[in-house]
């Protein structure tokens, strides 16, 4: 089988995505779930839309604007299919299982848009017995939401994530204790609106630099022992508390999807994650795009959609032949600079935008700052921001106009300092 463009994923990143592709090619989404709209289903609260519709959505509601555009658009979209392989050996080819057998799917291009997943137990060597009653975050939201079917009464939070805090506030809802939320870092994790609407509006505590250090309970969980850590993250002796509860909630952290990224030997930043782009959404291997939160995780869905956007309107412009301007060779080098932990594009190599946004983090919590965007030590644009925590993402749109364009050697850096420099 043949397609011009083939993307991965039905969620946000990848209905969007197919959306702008199919302005300029013939698309076809391959989504491993039952229907379209990826996590946003279960994503019952508001805080969708904002950037995007100028309005205030609910999650659910968010998918269906997409969804129903996507139907009307004629775009094929295989549900019930599993891709297992991106191959970019000779052409592009894609194979995946779906309820009619193995498909093989020869593509002009593909966009990659798997999303993220959570961090698992496992992933953060987390010590005790292995009892019923603890679930991620997301797979607590999805029962309460979507099976309706309430995973405890009693419940312990560890990890102060996004949606960790939102499920604090929907227990509660439900009329569950929710004790307390306990993050090892000395800062929250997740967003401040998230903290305020979820915890402080709830009277639910949250205690920063504590961790879980044991799970009890044989069939069912009967409680977990916190204790306060170190600098270096150590657990204090003398510290433990033992809480009872019938639930643990794990928020802690997200990692993009990327294993057919791997696999298709694409190039792959090791501070997000995700896959080494450029301003197109271009990965290192040409013809192959990457956007939303297999990229980097994102705080919100407005900036997912914006970003996959992009990937979708070039990789149909490629299938269909309509890059005009070729990339420069070996591109131009974006560099984390002071105080960013990672920035995303990492390299321009078309220079044919009238815009450039940069999407950062920062390492530290900063007030009074300003980003600086360099080329070759010169500052040429700077940014003033009142306030960077690590973890809110810093958008910065720069002029392309100011990036001088060249072959190779240059090197463009984006920093966060409070001189007004970039050091």
């Amino acid at each position: 089988m043949k397609a011009d463009v083939v993307v991965v994923g039905g969620g946000p990143a990848g209905l969007a995505a197919a959306l702008k592709a199919s302005e300029h090619a013939d698309v076809v989404i391959l989504e491993r779930g039952s229907e379209p709209g990826g996590i946003l289903p279960q994503c019952i609260h508001n805080g969708f839309g904002n950037f995007v519709f100028n309005k205030m959505m609910a999650g659910p509601e968010y998918a269906q604007h997409f969804i129903d555009r996507v139907n009307e658009s004629g775009i094929d979209v295989k549900l019930e299919t599993s891709v297992i392989e991106v191959r970019a050996d000779k052409g592009k080819k894609v194979v995946a299982a779906s309820p009619s057998g193995m498909l093989e799917m020869e593509a002009k291009s593909v966009v990659l848009a798997m999303g993220c997943r959570e961090r698992s137990r496992a992933q953060i060597l987390l010590p005790g017995t292995r009892p019923a009653g603890i679930y991620t975050a997301g797979t607590a939201q999805r029962l309460i939401n979507i099976d309706g079917v309430m995973p405890g009464r009693r419940v312990v939070i560890l990890g102060s994530g996004d949606v960790g805090l939102i499920m604090a506030r929907r227990f509660t809802l439900e009329g569950a204790e929710v004790e307390g939320v306990y993050e090892i870092m000395p800062k929250p994790g997740g967003l401040t609106r998230n903290i305020v609407q979820c915890l402080d509006d709830y009277n639910i505590p949250l205690h920063l630099s504590h961790t879980v250090v044991d799970i009890k309970g044989r069939e069912r969980v009967e409680g977990v022992t916190v204790a306060e850590v170190d600098g270096s993250m150590h657990p204090v002796k003398g510290t433990e508390r033992f809480i009872p509860c019938d639930t643990l909630v794990l928020a802690v952290g997200l990692i993009p999807e990327n294993e057919l990224t791997r696999r298709a030997g694409i190039d792959i930043d090791g501070r997000t994650g995700g896959a080494y782009v450029d301003e197109h959404m271009e990965t290192s291997v040409p013809g192959i795009f990457a956007c939303g939160n297999v990229v980097h995780v994102h705080d919100l869905v407005d900036d997912v959609t914006v970003s996959s956007e992009i990937a979708g309107e070039y990789a149909g412009r490629h299938a269909s032949g309509k890059n005009e301007k070729p990339g420069i060779k070996k591109g131009i080098k974006v560099v984390a600079g002071e105080n960013v932990r990672y920035v995303v594009p990492q390299f321009l190599r078309h220079m044919d935008m009238e815009k450039l946004t940069f999407y950062l983090r920062v390492g530290e919590e900063k007030e009074n700052v300003t980003v600086t965007v360099s080329c070759d030590g010169k500052v040429i644009f700077e940014k003033r921001e009142r306030m960077v925590k690590p973890p809110e993402m810093v958008k910065v749109n720069v002029p392309a106009s100011v990036i001088p364009e060249a072959e190779e050697g240059l090197r463009v850096d984006v920093a966060v300092n409070t001189e007004g420099k970039n050091g």
